[in-house]
């Protein structure tokens, strides 16, 4: 689907004698000129002392993510340099990832192999800018008929450290990769037609995935769905001749310290059902099973990582299309377990397929719980297009949510759950509404619909990603235009959190 990944490596060697096609170096802005990044000053000696003016002279200020081209001088075994800005603080992780995906993304069809001269070193160091070269050089190709004419990708990737052998360093390799190949699984399945990933396909690529990392494999077709009494995803489902399914991986290591569930809504397209979107509401529907691509691919990542932490992810996929055995506004559906649920709104689905598993996760008393979906538009009002809501049943955990996320290189922000949220949801026939009466805190009200299918004493969060989960606007730091991958490295990291034992 996606083009082939760059493979990574790292050695020790000075900057200027790096034979390759490109040789990546960071800037910092300075008062006159250009700052230097370390391995920038010990290239600069091959420039005579001038690679800062030089680069003056073609207009870098080394803002975030700015690239400047030029070519090697004599003494640099490169044929090119690339000055990669790293903005204007003391660069983090992760400006060390947007800019190492920045300069990837510029340098397709201009270079074939690069090296990294930027950042200190560590294993830190290393991971990030492997991640962002990583992140930074996926393409997906699979509908294009000219696929030969894009500018051709980096094949290999090169980071220079002073210590290439040590044990954290060579894990913060091993552990970029394979974070990356769970954010661009995710990116390819958001990124593929409705027509060509539809629930059944969908679980039949899982099932595969699953199979790949060595996991256990649990597929709910129809039949089953209905003998369980999966109702909100039954219900959301049987307007579309693809019958829905529910999909769960395992990875349940020997001496597990903790056991996490992950659970993602799988709307492969959503047409808002009876409840009719207008068509530019339409436009990125593909990517509404994000949060199950998300789910799905990091519990690869952590099988991988081969992590000591059991970790189960849910995701229930169906396709919410509008014909005459689709549900309708005032239906009352009967979730797993037994809750009910009066349908107001046909495009208010995705809570109720999220209930349906978290219902069901719950059985099983893990020790968290976290959900991810693109539910709702609200919380892109509130939060723009680059951070997801965190919302839960326990604000010490959504703020240790939202630490991770950072450390990741993800924003989050925790929203409340205010108090009298979950009475607007009152039903005069049913359990409880699966939306209130007005529009005001649309983002809030949803997270209260699904709190009430938590298993009681579980902790639990739920990820709003509608904003981050597609990016349609050009192209930034690591991040494509289509499927972005958003959670998975935040799903990642509260696995490493619980094996740490911090969770």
């Amino acid at each position: 689907m996606s083009v082939k990944s760059p493979s990574i490596s790292v050695r020790k060697a000075s900057a200027p004698s790096v034979k390759v096609d490109a040789l990546v170096v960071g800037v910092a802005p300075g008062d006159q000129e250009v700052t230097l990044d370390s391995g920038a000053r010990e290239l600069d000696k091959a420039f005579g002392g001038r690679l800062a003016s030089t680069l003056a002279s073609l207009g870098a200020k080394g803002k975030a993510e700015e690239v400047t081209l030029l070519p090697s001088p004599s003494g640099v075994d490169a044929t090119l340099v690339a000055a990669v800005g790293l903005g204007g603080e003391e660069p983090g992780a992760e400006a060390l990832r947007r800019a190492a995906g920045a300069v990837v993304r510029r340098l397709a069809g201009k270079a074939d192999t690069v090296a990294f001269a930027v950042g200190d070193g560590t294993a830190e160091s290393v991971g990030a800018l492997a991640e962002g070269a990583l992140f930074g050089s996926y393409a997906f190709d699979r509908y294009r008929t000219n696929a030969d004419k894009r500018p051709a990708p980096i094949s290999a990737v090169t980071v220079l450290t002073g210590k290439p052998r040590d044990k954290a360093v060579k894990a913060a390799l091993t552990r970029a990769e394979a974070v990356a190949a769970a954010v661009n699984l995710t990116r390819d399945w958001v990124n593929t037609a409705p027509s060509d990933l539809y629930p059944e396909v969908f679980a039949d690529e899982a099932k595969a995935a699953g199979k790949r990392a060595g996991l256990t494999v649990e597929v709910l077709d129809r039949k089953a769905l209905e003998a369980k009494g999966y109702g909100g995803t039954l219900g959301v489902g049987q307007g579309s001749e693809r019958e829905p399914r529910v999909v769960r991986l395992s990875y349940k290591p020997a001496r597990a310290k903790k056991h996490l569930v992950f659970v993602g809504k799988g709307i492969t397209f959503d047409t808002g059902g009876i409840s009719l979107k207008p068509n530019e509401g339409m436009l990125t529907m593909k990517s509404d099973m994000a949060g199950a691509a998300a789910v799905l691919a990091a519990v690869t990542a952590v099988a991988d990582l081969q992590l000591p932490v059991a970790v189960t992810a849910w995701a229930p996929m169906a396709e919410n299309m509008p014909s005459g055995s689709a549900q309708r506004p005032s239906d009352v559906l009967r979730i797993y377990g037994g809750k009910t649920v009066e349908v107001l709104n046909t495009d208010a689905e995705g809570r109720l397929v999220l209930a349906d598993a978290i219902a069901r996760a719950s059985e099983d008393k893990p020790d968290v719980i976290v959900d991810v979906a693109t539910l709702t538009g609200a919380c892109m009002v509130a939060l723009g297009g680059r951070t997801f809501g965190i919302m839960g049943n326990d604000e010490d955990f959504n703020s240790f949510v939202r630490r991770t996320a950072g450390r990741a290189g993800e924003e989050g922000w925790p929203l409340p759950i205010p108090e009298g949220t979950r009475e607007s949801l009152d039903s005069k026939v049913a359990d409880l509404a699966n939306v209130a009466r007005g529009r005001l805190g649309g983002a809030l009200v949803a997270a209260s619909f699904l709190n009430e299918f938590v298993g009681e004493g579980i902790r639990w969060a739920h990820l709003d990603i509608a904003g981050p989960s597609y990016n349609d606007s050009a192209a930034w730091g690591y991040t494509p235009v289509g499927g972005t991958g958003s959670s998975v490295r935040t799903l990642v990291g509260l696995a490493e959190a619980a094996a740490a034992g911090e969770l």
